[in-house]
Formats: structure tokens, sequence, C-alpha cells
């Protein structure tokens, strides 16, 4: 039986999330409650028992309301890809136009694509030398939930996009492992730094000599950083033609298709 969660099933859900995944019960119940929402979580129940469950977080794309997909877990490749039915249905009935999903492994990629699911917001993963310049001056951790979806619909206005709400939720989870955030007016960064390499998750500028500085602004902060690792969209225009495409999200569309060739997608609370 395909249902909405209830209170008294909670405690079966984070036991079965936790078993698959590793995650914290902390990070499930927020990802529950304030990612999701407790009336977004879907369980698949068989002889009493909670075999599978997944959450589904309002996003909009290209003006449009649709779903994210997410923590997905269970066993039985027939209770999941009922689940995903359902909870797609029950989806569309609410006025969600198509659902977007990040696979945790090939199987999940495989069994999203038996239900409908496509490729869709490939990224771009590429090496850069950050050069030394002390006058590369940018701001650091300066920007707030509201802002970073603001600047989102600025630089990239064709991206699945969070409410500030639950964008905060991410950056939360960001800034707990270690994130940083680099920004001037002419664009924003996300990074990690692991030993003399910052890693890009995210970089939107308004060309490539402005994502330059904020790289080096960064690099001045870091003091032994020399090297970056950028990850942006495919079609975003930042150091066009270079990087490898890696393949990223999917997207099922719940009524009439339309063209997210463009469109981007990242930061979705991706550790869960």
């Amino acid at each position: 039986m395909y249902r909405l969660m209830q209170p008294s099933d909670r405690a079966a859900v984070v036991a079965l999330w936790q078993k698959e995944r590793g995650d914290t019960a902390e990070f499930i119940n927020t990802a529950m409650d304030r990612f999701a929402g407790e009336q977004n979580v879907y369980v698949a129940e068989e002889n009493g028992q909670i075999e599978a469950a997944a959450l589904v977080v309002p996003v909009t794309l290209q003006g449009r309301p649709g779903n994210y997909l997410f923590g997905l877990c269970g066993q039985g490749s027939l209770i999941l890809a009922g689940l995903v039915d359902t909870l797609c249905a029950q989806q569309k009935l609410r006025g969600a136009g198509f659902t977007v999903a990040v696979p945790t492994s090939p199987e999940r990629a495989a069994l999203l694509q038996d239900k409908g699911f496509q490729k869709a917001f490939a990224l771009r993963c590429l090496p850069r030398e950050v050069e030394r310049n002390l006058w590369s001056q940018a701001e650091f951790d300066s920007v707030t939930a509201k802002k970073l979806c603001e600047l989102r619909e600025r630089f990239w206005p064709d991206t699945v996009m969070l409410t500030p709400e639950k964008m905060a939720v991410v950056l939360g989870d960001l800034y707990s492992r270690g994130a940083t955030i680099v920004s001037s007016e002419q664009g924003y960064g996300i990074y990690f730094r692991k030993e003399d390499t910052l890693y890009f998750v995210e970089l939107m500028a308004e060309d490539d000599r402005s994502a330059e500085k904020l790289m080096e602004a960064a690099r001045e902060k870091e003091v032994i950083v020399e090297k970056a690792v950028i990850t942006v969209g495919a079609a975003q225009n930042l150091f066009l033609g270079e990087g490898t495409r890696q393949d990223y999200g999917m997207i099922r569309f719940e009524g009439e298709p339309f063209d997210v060739s463009e469109s981007y997608m990242r930061l979705m609370l991706e550790n869960g």
C-alpha cells in the first residue's frame, strides 16, 4: 500500500533511511520536516512494515510548479517503482507539471528511466589554476538563503528553484560540511577547500574574468590554495568549451513537456 507517512511511521522511515544511506537521524528529520514537509513524505507499506519511502520537495522551473524527488530508499524495484508512480500521480493532482531527481546510483537511474524520467541538467567539471592577485576583493559568507535565490534568478533564471525557506536548509547543510560562499557585485561561488584545491560546487558570474576574480579572492583567503576544480551547468557561459561533461539530474514531465536543454539544477541537499 502506498500512502502519505503518518506520525507513527516516522521511526521506521528514519531507520530505513539510515540503514540504506547512512545519514544521521537529525539530517533525516530536518529533510522531512523543513526540506520537504511532513505532508510530502510518501511510504510503501507491506504486511504492516514500511518497505520504502521518498520525499517530494516543491520546486519551480521556468515559472512552472513541480517537485524534487529526494531520499528514495527501500529494496525491491517493483516496490520502488510503484512508490515513484504513486507520488508522481498524487503530486500531479496537486498541480505539479514535472518531477526532477538526482539518482544516487546507476541502478536508481535505470529505475527512474523505466518510470519515464529522462536525463537532464548535465554539468561541466573543469580544473583551473588560480592566480595570485592581492587586488581581487570579495565578501565571504554574507549571502543569505533569500539572497542566494535572488542571485540564481539573476545569473541563471532557467534554474530549478527552491524557496528561500528550503534553500536555508541546503545552506545550513553546506555550512555544516565546511562550505564557504564568496561573492561580489559580479557573481558568487560556493566552494569547499581540500588541501591546496578549491572545489566549487556552484559558480555564477557575469563573465570569465569576474569568476576568476572570485577564485583569486578565495585563494587569498585560504592562503595555501593554488588551483580550483569548478562545476558549472553544461549550458552556462562560463569557460565555454572547457571541462568534461557529466550526467547529473533527470526529469519526468507530468503534463506537456517543455525545453530543459539549457536548464540548470544543483545544490539539492545532495548528501541525502
